[in-house]
């Protein structure tokens, strides 16, 4: 790891008072050549307070955004203060810091502007129910088809990227379950994006957004949105 770049972890948090804390400081502790941003995405529980009372840097966006645009408020920042290296951490406990050194090797061997944590690489760790890795694998397939590459893990949210994608997802940034659109639109525009094996840890609290009423909804829209973005 080169300890001379500046590099930021970004963590969107919705109502993750029962893990916030944790996940910082695993990140503290295992990554503590990183600067750490919580990007409170208008919780309703007590998340900004915990992270004010465990001296956590925390940008407090006044409504819910959803996702897309938590994480876009976290790239915006990194683009503004000049860090050099980004990478997005659930604020669920899922997404284990540990990992960080592998995803900047990968970086930088393979000339990425972008490395993804792909759990079904090794697959260890957890997996996810049996319908999201149908959904995953339906997801990776499309991008394969619409893209030529492959890509594993199409919607993990444990992504490194480099200054040149900080500052393109500072401008623009997909709002809603952005993962595979967002990954479509780096493939199009010539980023190089690479995968590396990690272990995902089940969710340590809260609830996912993607729930089983709108398992489908989620499916058709995203389907859409990425297709869109290859059209566009």
């Amino acid at each position: 790891m080169d300890n001379t770049l500046k590099k930021l972890v970004i963590i969107p948090a919705y109502n993750e008072e029962n893990t916030i804390v944790a996940q910082v400081e695993d990140v503290r502790a295992k990554a503590p050549d990183y600067d750490i941003v919580v990007i409170n995405d208008g919780s309703e529980d007590s998340t900004l307070d915990l992270c004010r009372k465990n001296h956590v840097f925390c940008l407090d966006l006044p409504v819910n955004l959803g996702i897309g645009g938590a994480v876009q408020t976290g790239y915006r920042y990194a683009a503004e203060n000049g860090y050099e290296i980004a990478v997005q951490i659930d604020g669920d406990g899922q997404h284990d810091p540990a990992y960080l050194p592998l995803l900047y090797e990968t970086l930088v061997q393979e000339g990425a502007d972008m490395v993804i944590g792909s759990r079904f690489i090794e697959k260890r760790g957890d997996q996810s129910t049996p319908f999201r890795r149908i959904g995953i694998r339906f997801f990776s397939a499309l991008i394969r088809l619409l893209t030529g590459t492959a890509v594993t893990d199409p919607t993990s949210g444990f992504r490194m990227v480099k200054s040149t994608l900080i500052a393109e997802f500072a401008s623009d940034y997909p709002q809603d379950y952005p993962e595979p659109e967002s990954l479509v639109r780096v493939l199009k525009k010539g980023f190089r994006v690479a995968q590396a094996p990690v272990e995902m840890r089940a969710r340590q609290g809260g609830r996912s957004s993607i729930r089983l009423f709108s398992s489908c909804y989620y499916m058709i829209k995203v389907t859409i949105a990425v297709i869109l973005e290859r059209m566009r």
